[in-house]
């Protein structure tokens, strides 16, 4: 079968001007943003062994990952469909001598094995930063100040941050609300779908309560304590009052203490990030480890951002100023006009006209074309 001139795999696609401009745009002040924190870039490669890619975080799986033979080595490959392990793999081994905590930024682009209803591509610009030696407190709250730092250089407004407790039911299960070890990861899936009927089902009516435990955060925290009688979750609970005074009024923070979806791999704190106009979430981050060549596992914390949503809704679109330039034209004032911020486009021959331009340089003066 013939493919058609210009068709693309599913997911994929072309970003023509001037968006793919503003892509870039936003690329660069997000990570510049980052940089401004202390953190460092490092640029992994876009495909790697199977095996690196899925070893590295607990909840990675060979079947989530696009695989092909590489021809030299004869081993499977992997497109990283996350760059969060291979920042961990950086960490772990090039960069283990460093001294800790570790503080990398990175971007580029992922490719995804199955689209999403909610985003439908595949291929997706990815930018972010993972603290390496430490999940504390601080930790959290920094890494959290520098996510809403980056999303208001690119032009992000109305933010809200939405925290969860990956390991909530892991920590109630044990002691405080007991479950049947066996029943534990079906609980977890059940409050992830806020399924009360299904909660009933299994015999864990003690976590329907959890259920109406999220909304604003100033609203979700006090039921929440109240839920937790035998205290078992009062360390924790004091440590998202701390964060949540560290980031500031300016942004929306809200608590969905069951949410699962997405936050497989992160331990004690998770968060997701959404901004005015734009749909679903446009960034998640969280506490997790990174498992060591010799088993040995250290804790992080990061996060990451998408950058085509941004585009999507107009982001990063500055206003065009386009000189155009004549044969013959003065080639010094052109080039001082680049300088100062302007782009030329020069004729080739008498013929060519300022179909994309603004202005035209006459002379040495520049004419705004109508």
């Amino acid at each position: 079968m013939t493919i058609a001139p210009g068709l693309l795999p599913e997911g994929l696609r072309d970003r023509l001007p001037p968006e793919a401009e503003a892509a870039s745009r936003l690329m660069h002040r997000v990570i510049v943003a980052i940089g401004r924190h202390g953190y460092e870039r490092v640029s992994p490669p876009l495909a790697e062994f199977e095996e690196s890619l899925v070893g590295r975080l607990k909840s990675s799986r060979p079947q989530d990952l696009l695989r092909m033979v590489d021809p030299v080595s004869q081993r499977m490959l992997a497109l990283r469909p996350d760059m969060t392990a291979q920042i961990g793999r950086i960490a772990a081994t090039r960069m283990g001598h460093a001294p800790r905590p570790l503080r990398l930024a990175y971007g580029g682009p992922v490719i995804k094995l199955r689209a999403t209803q909610l985003r439908p591509e595949r291929e997706l610009a990815q930018a972010g930063a993972e603290l390496i030696g430490s999940d504390s407190v601080a930790a959290v709250s920094e890494i959290i100040r520098v996510a809403l730092d980056a999303l208001k250089a690119a032009g992000v407004t109305d933010i809200t941050v939405d925290l969860t407790l990956p390991d909530l039911v892991d920590t109630l299960a044990g002691d405080a609300l007991p479950v049947d070890p066996a029943d534990v990861a079906r609980v977890r899936a059940l409050l992830d779908a806020k399924d009360a009927g299904g909660l009933s089902a299994v015999g864990a009516d003690a976590y329907l309560p959890l259920l109406s435990a999220a909304g604003p955060l100033d609203r979700a925290l006090p039921r929440l304590r109240t839920l937790d009688q035998a205290q078992v979750l009062d360390t924790r609970l004091s440590a998202i009052e701390t964060i949540a005074a560290s980031i500031g009024d300016d942004v929306a923070l809200t608590l969905d203490p069951t949410e699962r979806h997405g936050f497989e791999y992160q331990s004690w704190i998770g968060f997701s990030l959404f901004g005015g106009g734009l749909a679903g979430e446009i960034g998640r981050g969280g506490s997790y480890t990174i498992v060591h060549g010799d088993g040995q596992e250290e804790t992080a914390v990061g996060f990451s951002l998408f950058i085509d949503p941004l585009v999507d809704i107009g982001l990063g679109v500055e206003p065009v100023r386009r000189v155009f330039l004549p044969i013959g034209h003065d080639a010094a004032r052109a080039a001082a006009l680049r300088a100062e911020g302007w782009t030329t486009v020069a004729a080739l021959a008498a013929s060519d006209k300022p179909h994309t331009c603004t202005h035209q340089l006459e002379g040495s003066e520049l004419v705004e074309l109508p």
